[in-house]
């Protein structure tokens, strides 16, 4: 089964990245990319069936990480969204997951994320 993913992440190279690891790992299918809170949103609006996977930041080009959560969890219960941050407080993780966010991780654990993918596509 492939896992479609929706990528929202405003920094370039760190998309590309993403980009190839979800490429590399297999399994993983990026089926958009957005680097605007607005742009995500848009396209969550459009498409709430498209995706099984949102893989989100929380700092963006324009607008927040959290707009965009709460907008896919508004839109689609049965997708999970996974936040990749730098800037994940004690308190904005509690916050995240107390409002369905599957984990959250910080940019620099590259493994644990990893990791996580490697376990959530075998559970696929």
């Amino acid at each position: 089964m492939t896992i479609r993913v929706f990528l929202v992440e405003d920094l370039p190279a760190m998309r590309e990245l993403l980009i190839d690891l979800f490429t590399s790992i297999g399994n993983y299918q990026v089926v958009g990319t957005s680097s605007t809170e607005a742009e995500a949103n848009l396209w969550i609006d459009e498409f709430p069936a498209k995706w099984d996977l949102l893989i989100v930041d929380l700092i963006l080009a324009e607008g927040s990480g959290l707009g965009v959560v709460a907008r896919a969890r508004l839109r689609r219960k049965d997708g999970d969204v996974v936040v990749l941050s730098a800037y994940g407080s004690p308190g904005i993780v509690n916050h995240l997951r107390a409002n369905g966010v599957a984990a959250v991780f910080d940019k620099a654990d590259t493994q644990a994320f990893i990791a996580w993918l490697d376990k959530y596509s075998k559970a696929a």
